[in-house]
């Protein structure tokens, strides 16, 4: 069941630049298979995220149900795409709770993401705005197969802790990890996004701190930094500042995410108890504009403002909640500081929105679960990796 869940998130990943709706549905058609198999296997026990992602889809539901949506067809799309998030976590959660597994699949995503990370940054410079220097898209500064650059800031968001921490952890592969935390860095810079570079150099930063206050200290954790920064400076010279510079400066970086916001304060001003109807934020959102920027406004720019103004205020604390869960087993795994950085990502970005890409920091969610739960076979407390 692991390499399966493997292939549909390298999947979901490869095909994300699509068009088209159907490699979308392949993903959830197979999450779900997978959490029926896992759900047949063993039932489920409660574990605190499963609250959230559970009443996401309830909730939802009883919008559809009392026509308590400005728009019943993307509320629709939303119900399913929380859904996935909730199958995503019960078959991580079943699989998670062996420690082995939880190693095995972070090396695979990590392995991956890298790979990724890589494609990206040598199309960057070579392939121009094609996908894999074969197909073409309307969009600009696209990352391998992830169009926005935003978007795969957070993609490399969840995945970078596990690559310094392993890179400081393990003696003989050490070197190979930090190849992998530089280039992974690296392809953050590349990507110019500014929430991104901000949150991964922290990731990086705070996992270092982690590590040393745990007891990796003295010569080992500088060597590893020393490797590190060396691979880091290495690769930033390649891919350059300039670009991720220029950006930095730029007079008004709140520019139109200020205005999406106080269009969606007002919005959740307006709807403040049962919302607008979940994914019915684009609908709703020209009653309440404060800009014309000439294009169709898919979304707030914020997951959490838009969480709060479609499902109203009791949504937005249930989801809150999770991410004041996350904090105590993400620091105390230090790999898992990931789900952190991506849902702090959220609060100007729409990470989440992607059934595809907001599935991977749930699978780190899943993966913290599964640590604080039971012992594992070899009579340990599943915190041990």
């Amino acid at each position: 069941m692991h390499v399966a869940l493997a292939a549909l998130f390298y999947f979901a990943i490869l095909t994300l630049w699509a068009p088209a709706y159907w490699p979308v549905t392949v993903f959830q058609a197979g999450v779900f298979i997978l959490a029926v198999l896992s759900v047949w296997q063993e039932r489920p026990r409660f574990t605190y995220p499963l609250f959230p992602f559970l009443f996401a889809v309830l909730w939802g539901l009883l919008q559809w149900g009392a026509r308590q949506t400005a728009y019943a067809f993307d509320t629709q799309g939303a119900i399913v795409r929380w859904a996935t998030f909730l199958a995503v976590f019960l078959v991580g959660f079943h699989l998670f709770q062996d420690a082995r597994m939880r190693s095995w699949f972070r090396a695979a995503m990590l392995v991956f993401a890298s790979i990724v990370a890589v494609l990206a940054i040598v199309q960057t410079f070579t392939g121009g705005d094609k996908v894999f220097w074969l197909f073409p898209t309307p969009y600009t500064g696209i990352m391998g197969p992830i169009l926005s650059h935003n978007h795969f800031a957070a993609f490399v968001e969840v995945v970078l802790p596990i690559a310094v921490y392993e890179a400081i952890r393990r003696e003989r592969a050490g070197l190979l990890y930090a190849s992998m935390a530089a280039v992974l860095y690296a392809s953050v810079i590349t990507s110019t996004s500014r929430a991104g570079l901000v949150l991964a150099t922290a990731e990086i930063l705070m996992t270092i701190a982690l590590m040393w206050r745990r007891g990796y200290a003295g010569g080992k954790i500088g060597i590893s930094f020393a490797k590190m920064t060396g691979l880091f400076f290495a690769f930033t010279l390649i891919v350059g500042w300039d670009r991720i510079w220029a950006r930095l400066i730029a007079p008004d970086p709140m520019f139109v995410r200020r205005e999406f916001a106080a269009s969606t304060l007002q919005m959740i001003a307006a709807h403040p108890w049962m919302g607008v109807g979940l994914g019915a934020w684009p609908t709703v959102y020209p009653q309440f504009a404060v800009i014309d920027i000439g294009l169709f406004a898919n979304q707030a720019h914020s997951d959490w403002l838009q969480w709060t103004a479609e499902g109203g205020l009791l949504f937005g604390v249930v989801m809150a909640s999770l991410f004041v869960w996350c904090l105590r087993p993400a620091f105390r795994s230090i790999w898992g500081l990931g789900a952190v950085a991506v849902l702090l990502h959220a609060c100007v970005d729409y990470p989440f929105s992607r059934p595809a890409l907001g599935a991977w920091p749930v699978l780190i969610i899943a993966m913290l679960a599964g640590r604080e739960g039971r012992k594992d076979s070899q009579g340990r407390r599943r915190g041990a990796g």
